[in-house]
């Protein structure tokens, strides 16, 4: 067996496996993939890769890293990499009922560790059908100075998931900001910020540097805005669209006049409803890429360099996985590194499978109905992980 020496950034040495005769020989498979969503997160899809693989070829070193660039998972997968522990507070999910809500504390480093979808996601409402003008984020805030109150010096935030298009509107009032219409009422629905006239700043600001983790770049307003591009998803109308617009807008624009704060066409300022603009506006908060902040805490890059094949997966391979989201980003980060990438799905868009990201990339739906694949998801990631082991390592 022919193998290429090389050494990784830190000095550690690796080798690369030339890929002929690899049926008898010990290989190192990265397995990272986001979750299967509806169906299993992304640590249940790694055991599921990882059961299928290791039956197949239980020699092979595996190492599991299961991913998230922002949305559902996005605390546990980070709380893992960070070795933080679980937290609870008591606050109120978007339609502002009662309710329990984790978040994550690294206490050696101060960090919290904060996923918005688990106090204002759609999963968390104890009531269905609900409008988004009937829901906010006025719950996030309470998590926040939970995390202040407990000496963060740092919060990280996955904002993804979330049932809102408040613009922060509820977040900024948890942290003491006040809003007042035409006549001198107060504002306590996002949907009346059409009316709105002053907007005056809490006495003491949150203290913890906050970092705000998006998988779009959407700005707050317009054609691809959060309410024409991801308000239907949550419940808005075409007829909803003109007041939802205004609503944000007005809010924009009276904090830009009267504080000098917010950037409505900031990229990511459109995420979760607007809410990345109100963690931005209200808060100092920086937004980053979600992708990018997980594949820093995990030495994604270094991880790829030892792997001889690197395995992703998730729910559905589109057109946004081929435009580099997600799964699409671990793609163009092994073909970057010469590492063969391997895909495993839910179901995939034929615009993916011709773009060749994946070498190969396979879909449930190849050996499943679409009902079974997402009712019996593990086992069918099983046993689609088993068949390319086999196949991939004989090629």
């Amino acid at each position: 067996m022919a193998t290429q020496d090389f050494i990784l950034r830190d000095g550690v040495v690796g080798s690369r496996l030339i890929r002929f005769g690899l049926t008898n020989v010990a290989l190192r498979i990265l397995i990272v993939p986001d979750k299967f969503k509806g169906s299993l997160t992304a640590h249940q899809a790694a055991a599921a890769i990882a059961r299928g693989w290791r039956k197949a070829r239980p020699k092979d070193f595996l190492d599991l890293l299961p991913m998230s660039d922002g949305g559902d998972g996005f605390g546990e997968v980070l709380s893992g990499l960070l070795a933080a522990k679980q937290r609870s507070v008591r606050t109120l999910d978007a339609a502002r009922h009662p309710v329990q809500c984790v978040w994550w504390w690294q206490a050696k480093t101060r960090t919290a560790i904060i996923e918005s979808a688990k106090v204002n996601g759609l999963a968390m409402l104890a009531v269905e059908g609900l409008h988004p003008f009937q829901l906010d984020t006025f719950g996030l805030g309470k998590i926040l100075r939970a995390a202040e109150k407990a000496g963060a010096k740092k919060c990280v935030i996955g904002i993804g998931g979330s049932a809102t298009n408040d613009g922060g509107f509820g977040l900024a009032r948890a942290l003491g900001w006040k809003f007042f219409g035409k006549s001198g009422q107060r504002l306590e629905e996002w949907w009346q910020l059409s009316e709105l006239t002053k907007i005056t700043a809490p006495r003491a600001c949150l203290k913890p540097r906050l970092l705000v983790a998006v998988d779009v770049r959407n700005p707050l307003l317009g054609p691809s805005g959060c309410s024409r591009i991801y308000g239907p998803q949550k419940g808005l109308r075409p007829n909803d669209f003109p007041l939802a617009e205004k609503s944000l807008a007005r809010m924009a624009a009276v904090l830009k006049e009267q504080h000098g704060l917010g950037d409505r066409d900031l990229p990511g300022a459109g995420a979760a409803g607007g809410l990345g603009f109100g963690l931005q506006a209200f808060a100092k908060a920086e937004i980053v890429s979600g992708f990018d902040l997980f594949a820093s805490y995990a030495h994604l890059e270094r991880r790829i360099r030892a792997a001889d094949a690197v395995i992703t997966g998730e729910g559905a391979m589109d057109e946004q996985t081929r435009m580099g989201k997600g799964v699409g980003q671990i793609a163009r980060c092994c073909a970057r590194l010469g590492v063969p990438c391997l895909g495993l799905a839910g179901s995939i868009h034929p615009l993916v499978t011709q773009s060749k990201l994946f070498a190969p990339a396979r879909a449930l739906t190849e050996i499943a109905d679409l009902p079974r694949a997402k009712s019996e998801a593990a086992s069918c990631l099983e046993q689609l992980s088993g068949e390319m082991a086999r196949v991939w390592a004989a090629n």
